[in-house]
Protein backbone atom coordinates (compact mmCIF):
# COMPACT_ATOMS: atom_id res chain seq x y z
CA UNK A 1 0.00 0.00 0.00
CA UNK A 2 1.37 3.40 -0.98
CA UNK A 3 2.01 5.96 1.72
CA UNK A 4 0.49 9.42 1.41
CA UNK A 5 1.26 12.63 3.21
CA UNK A 6 -1.53 13.64 5.58
CA UNK A 7 -2.49 16.63 3.41
CA UNK A 8 -2.64 14.46 0.29
CA UNK A 9 -4.73 11.87 2.11
CA UNK A 10 -7.20 14.55 3.24
CA UNK A 11 -7.48 15.94 -0.30
CA UNK A 12 -8.10 12.43 -1.61
CA UNK A 13 -10.77 11.84 1.03
CA UNK A 14 -12.51 15.14 0.26
CA UNK A 15 -12.46 14.45 -3.48
CA UNK A 16 -14.22 11.13 -2.92
CA UNK A 17 -16.69 12.31 -0.27
CA UNK A 18 -19.75 14.51 -0.48
CA UNK A 19 -18.19 17.00 1.94
CA UNK A 20 -16.18 18.84 -0.68
CA UNK A 21 -19.03 21.08 -1.92
CA UNK A 22 -19.98 22.07 1.63
CA UNK A 23 -16.39 22.87 2.53
CA UNK A 24 -15.95 24.82 -0.71
CA UNK A 25 -19.08 26.86 0.13
CA UNK A 26 -17.65 27.67 3.56
CA UNK A 27 -14.37 28.75 1.93
CA UNK A 28 -16.23 31.00 -0.50
CA UNK A 29 -18.31 32.51 2.30
CA UNK A 30 -15.03 33.30 4.04
CA UNK A 31 -13.58 35.15 1.06
CA UNK A 32 -16.87 36.53 -0.33
CA UNK A 33 -16.49 39.96 1.30
CA UNK A 34 -12.88 40.29 0.14
CA UNK A 35 -13.79 39.26 -3.41
CA UNK A 36 -17.07 41.16 -3.79
CA UNK A 37 -16.85 44.00 -1.28
CA UNK A 38 -18.67 44.81 1.95
CA UNK A 39 -21.86 46.15 0.40
CA UNK A 40 -22.54 43.13 -1.78
CA UNK A 41 -21.58 40.75 1.03
CA UNK A 42 -23.99 42.50 3.39
CA UNK A 43 -26.96 41.94 1.05
CA UNK A 44 -26.11 38.37 0.08
CA UNK A 45 -28.33 35.99 2.04
CA UNK A 46 -26.86 32.57 1.24
CA UNK A 47 -24.17 30.87 -0.83
CA UNK A 48 -24.42 27.25 -1.97
CA UNK A 49 -22.43 25.04 -4.36
CA UNK A 50 -23.89 22.19 -6.41
CA UNK A 51 -21.73 20.49 -9.07
CA UNK A 52 -19.26 23.40 -9.42
CA UNK A 53 -22.15 25.87 -9.77
CA UNK A 54 -22.30 28.67 -7.23
CA UNK A 55 -25.81 29.65 -6.13
CA UNK A 56 -26.01 33.14 -4.65
CA UNK A 57 -29.21 34.17 -2.90
CA UNK A 58 -30.25 37.77 -2.32
CA UNK A 59 -33.58 39.54 -1.87
CA UNK A 60 -32.35 42.81 -3.42
CA UNK A 61 -33.54 43.02 -7.04
CA UNK A 62 -30.95 45.58 -8.13
CA UNK A 63 -28.15 43.45 -6.70
CA UNK A 64 -29.49 40.36 -8.50
CA UNK A 65 -29.33 42.22 -11.79
CA UNK A 66 -25.81 43.53 -11.15
CA UNK A 67 -24.54 40.06 -10.18
CA UNK A 68 -26.04 38.57 -13.36
CA UNK A 69 -24.07 41.09 -15.44
CA UNK A 70 -20.86 40.31 -13.53
CA UNK A 71 -21.07 36.48 -13.64
CA UNK A 72 -17.86 35.92 -15.62
CA UNK A 73 -15.85 38.33 -13.50
CA UNK A 74 -17.16 36.80 -10.26
CA UNK A 75 -16.18 33.29 -11.42
CA UNK A 76 -12.69 34.53 -12.28
CA UNK A 77 -12.27 36.31 -8.93
CA UNK A 78 -13.43 33.36 -6.84
CA UNK A 79 -11.34 30.82 -8.74
CA UNK A 80 -8.31 33.10 -8.45
CA UNK A 81 -8.84 33.51 -4.70
CA UNK A 82 -9.17 29.73 -4.26
CA UNK A 83 -6.18 29.03 -6.54
CA UNK A 84 -8.16 26.46 -8.54
CA UNK A 85 -11.04 26.23 -10.98
CA UNK A 86 -13.69 25.41 -8.39
CA UNK A 87 -16.61 27.35 -9.93
CA UNK A 88 -17.76 27.00 -13.54
CA UNK A 89 -21.14 28.76 -13.38
CA UNK A 90 -23.18 31.06 -11.14
CA UNK A 91 -26.92 31.15 -10.57
CA UNK A 92 -28.37 34.25 -8.91
CA UNK A 93 -31.62 33.74 -7.01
Amino acid sequence: MAQLQLGDALKEFLNRSKLKAGLRAVQIEGIWEDVMGKTIARYTDKIQIINNTLFVYTSVAALKQELVYQKTKIIERINEALHEKAITDIVIK
